[in-house]
């Protein structure tokens, strides 16, 4: 077995589209509509699906918006410079909402980014996982 894909609910397809491949670089893979169940699935990544997990964005077109609940935590992505990375996250119009460094209780170096519909993404500094 492994991992495919995490399914994320947005609300608007276009925006968070233009947020992970605009802002974090990850390609849109395939985009497909379904008229007659009102919803469009797009899978973005960093590489092929064949060879690598993906996020699928669902967008259920009579939705604009979603609670998120308390269960969600946050997607998590390796970076070689953290710093450089929240840097152009920034210009790029990307919301930091917690700072590069230290994890509480820990020495791994990481930083949150939050995605349009308020999905919160983790950055690691791959250097300095422990």
């Amino acid at each position: 077995m492994r991992m495919l894909h995490t399914m994320l609910r947005v609300g608007d397809l276009e925006r968070s589209l233009s947020f992970y491949t605009e802002v974090l670089g990850m390609q849109l893979l395939r985009r497909k509509d379904y008229p007659s169940g009102r919803f469009t699935l797009a899978f973005v990544g960093y590489g092929d699906e064949a060879d690598n997990t993906v996020l699928e964005l669902t967008h259920n077109w009579d939705t604009s918006q979603y609670d998120l609940g308390s269960g969600y935590g946050h997607i998590a992505l390796g970076v070689d410079d953290i710093q450089a990375v929240c840097a152009a996250i920034r210009v790029k119009g990307g919301k930091v909402v917690r700072e590069p460094g230290p994890m509480k209780h820990g020495s791994t170096v990481i930083a949150f980014v939050e995605d349009p519909d308020g999905y919160k993404v983790e950055l690691i500094q791959l250097s300095s996982r422990g």
